[in-house]
């Protein structure tokens, strides 16, 4: 894991659960017409930063291990919980703390 590419790549897994969150804000809000549900600022600013991301990963894939990118990804389960617990307020129940629990050992597993 000394390879900083890996941890570009962590961190655009954060930025994509980032965007999720955003995604999922707009969601729950109620807008006047069609276009204000997809051209507020939140839905524009997540696809700018999904955008950003699938650049980043394009370019980290090209000096990471392949092997590694599909285990990088899963963290984002872990951020999603992590961020809509402490932004959303959400209850965090015993089936997605085992969930993620799982996915975090099985990434200690294959990086080890």
């Amino acid at each position: 894991m000394n390879n900083p590419y890996i941890w570009f790549m962590i961190a655009g897994t954060f930025f994509g659960a980032v965007s999720q969150l955003l995604l999922k804000q707009s969601a729950g809000k109620k807008y006047k017409n069609i276009l204000g549900e997809y051209l507020n600022w939140r839905v524009m600013t997540a696809y700018a930063i999904y955008f950003g991301v699938l650049i980043l990963n394009t370019y980290c894939f090209t000096r990471v291990q392949m092997k590694l990118g599909p285990v990088i990804d899963c963290f984002t389960y872990a951020f999603i919980l992590l961020l809509s617990r402490l932004v959303l307020k959400e209850k965090s129940t015993k089936g997605k703390l085992l969930g993620n629990l799982v996915i975090l050992i099985g990434i200690l597993i294959y990086t080890l």
